[in-house]
């Protein structure tokens, strides 16, 4: 057990030391602070040097946090950040699980996803009637007679005692009125009518060309070319054309169906289908991919050989924030590759097997913070992007009496992640010393391997924690630092607390009400002084702000809290150190503060 203490004890001391070096990097070092202000002062001197070689330069106007009406946003570009990056592709708000990569699927190709339905005997209303369809006729009162037959090939229905009537070329839903008004002309009274349509002409239509299953398929004259191609299995979307379909009669060609005037406009050609039609869909066309920020991820076929950007744009339809394409294909049988903007994108010329991919890159103009804690105000900023910290607290509504003013700090998710990866690395070192040690006799072994199992089931433990990315933010004055703020920032404001808190190697940790003339050492009496493993040489005071203090002599204030950290063994000692120190020049290479 003593073992298990002391390995647990040293890592314990380790993360606690670390996490701290990552809050404060960056301001507790004279010589950082030292460099940083010469950098400033750099930075500023080459900003006044490119004001005066630029007459007539845009003012830069200062911040969007409750700007007075009327000012304007920053006129320059701004410096980039980790959290800007670069170019980006946005998805549509419905389609935002959509895969990444190359469009796979060809413009019109779902239209025939389904099952071919069956052909119904009934056809609609607005079917104009035609030789061979089927009709039946009633008639009741003072005459009765009931008629079943087919147009002639004149187009005339015959009617007993009142001889033929034309009927072709009439809707189906006008079929009643145009037997009644013939009737009426004969019996003029007592004499009710039912006219149907039974069943329109079957036919059979060849359909042929680069579909999936070519063939002869019956239907009826009221069907469409579309109905008769999903009965055919549709068009093989690798090989045949949506957009060169033609419909054949004897030896000539009596219509050209393009599908995408169909898919876009809602619009096919006005024809009525024959017996012994042919269907022949040609070759497949030049093709050209959009996908990225577009809300049609397609293939699009190419109506000639070549297709311009603008009607790529008009067929793919860019996202509002799409403001550049990448062209990528090729030209003589060499890579070709283009980058243009989406105005220049539009007089692009586009050949067979070119892909587009549309992106955003412009950087966002503003950020959103999120404000937490002890607030009056929103919840939530809209900064301009070169906004810092301290000029986002001028704009952020408190009580004074509650919120913990010189305690503020920030949360950031890219400070979080190099916490992560730190600690992470930190922890393989250790494993590897642990486990690549020599040892000189089999005993020293077997005690080696107890103590690196020990440690690897505490370290695999500490990965899974989740670090906060907590920045310091606040110099021992309680004056902000100057920090650029990024995207998805959170300020949080602590309340004010009349306590301070001893935990650690402590008889019973609590929380004591803040005296002024109290030290350290009288808040750990307090607490039941220290346990066996504790001592006055290992305390920490943690700050709400997120700072770590190692001198026991700074005064403590409201809302702090007292660590007293337990004694190492010497064996462990100089491990704990080289964890420490792993960790802490990780943190400073990666400060908050640049």
């Amino acid at each position: 057990m003593r073992l298990e203490w002391n390995f647990l004890a040293a890592l314990s001391v380790c993360l606690i030391t670390a996490s701290g070096a990552f809050a404060q990097a960056g301001m507790t070092t004279q010589q950082s602070a030292q460099q940083r202000a010469l950098q400033g002062q750099a930075t500023q001197q080459g900003a006044q040097q490119r004001q005066a070689t630029a007459p007539g330069a845009a003012a830069v106007q200062g911040l969007m946090l409750g700007a007075q009406p009327g000012a304007t946003g920053t006129a320059r570009a701004g410096t980039e950040t980790e959290a800007e990056a670069g170019a980006g592709i946005t998805l549509p708000l419905g389609e935002a699980m959509r895969p990444a990569g190359l469009p796979m699927a060809v413009f019109g190709a779902a239209l025939f996803t389904g099952t071919a339905t069956s052909t119904s005997d009934v056809p609609n209303p607005n079917y104009i009637l035609a030789i061979g369809d089927r009709l039946n006729v009633r008639v009741w009162g003072a005459v009765e007679a009931e008629v079943s037959g087919i147009v002639d090939p004149e187009g005339n229905f015959f009617l007993p005692n009142i001889g033929p009537v034309r009927v072709a070329g009439t809707r189906a839903g006008d079929l009643q009125s145009t037997i009644e008004n013939e009737l009426r002309r004969t019996y003029t009274q007592q004499v009710q009518v039912y006219a149907v349509l039974v069943s329109a002409q079957r036919i059979g239509v060849f359909v042929t060309g680069f579909v999936r299953m070519p063939g002869r398929f019956s239907g009826s004259a009221a069907d469409s070319v579309l109905e008769f191609l999903v009965r055919a299995g549709g068009v093989d979307p690798t090989r045949g054309s949506y957009r060169d379909i033609t419909v054949m009669r004897g030896n000539r060609n009596v219509a050209t169906v393009d599908l995408y005037r169909f898919l876009i406009d809602g619009r096919l050609p006005t024809l009525r289908m024959q017996d012994g039609d042919t269907v022949l869909v040609g070759r497949q066309r030049a093709l050209v991919g959009a996908t990225g920020a577009v809300r049609n991820n397609f293939l699009f076929e190419v109506p000639g050989r070549v297709m311009s950007g603008r009607e790529l744009t008009e067929y793919s339809r860019p996202l509002p924030a799409a403001t550049n394409a990448v062209i990528q294909g090729s030209r003589d049988g060499r890579p070709f590759s283009r980058y243009v903007s989406l105005n220049d994108f539009q007089r692009v010329t586009l050949t067979d097997q070119d892909t587009v991919t549309f992106i955003t890159d412009s950087p966002a103009q503003t950020i959103r913070v999120t404000v937490e804690g002890s607030r009056i105000g929103p919840s939530v900023l809209v900064a301009d992007r070169e906004a810092t910290l301290c000029q986002a607290l001028d704009y952020i509504a408190v009580d004074p009496t509650l919120a913990d003013t010189s305690s503020v700090f920030l949360l950031r998710t890219s400070v979080a992640n190099q916490q992560r990866r730190a600690l992470n690395e930190a922890a393989d070192r250790l494993e590897r010393q642990l486990f690549t040690a020599i040892s000189q006799t089999q005993g020293v072994a077997a005690i080696r391997n107890t103590e690196a199992q020990l440690v690897s089931t505490y370290l695999q433990r500490a990965r899974t924690a989740t670090p906060d990315g907590r920045v310091v933010v606040m110099d021992s004055q309680g004056r902000c630092g100057a920090l650029r703020l990024e995207e998805g920032d959170v300020i949080v404001i602590p309340e004010r607390s009349n306590t301070v808190f001893v935990s650690g190697e402590v008889g019973a940790p609590r929380s004591i009400i803040w005296q002024p003339n109290l030290r350290a050492e009288d808040y750990i009496a307090q607490a039941g002084g220290f346990s066996e493993r504790g001592s006055a040489s290992n305390l920490l005071i943690r700050r709400p702000s997120g700072e770590r203090v190692v001198d026991t002599r700074a005064a403590l204030r409201p809302g702090d809290e007292i660590i007293a950290l337990p004694r190492l063994d010497p064996r462990y000692l100089q491990l704990g150190m080289d964890l420490t120190q792993i960790v802490f020049q990780t943190a400073l290479a990666a400060r908050a503060f640049q």
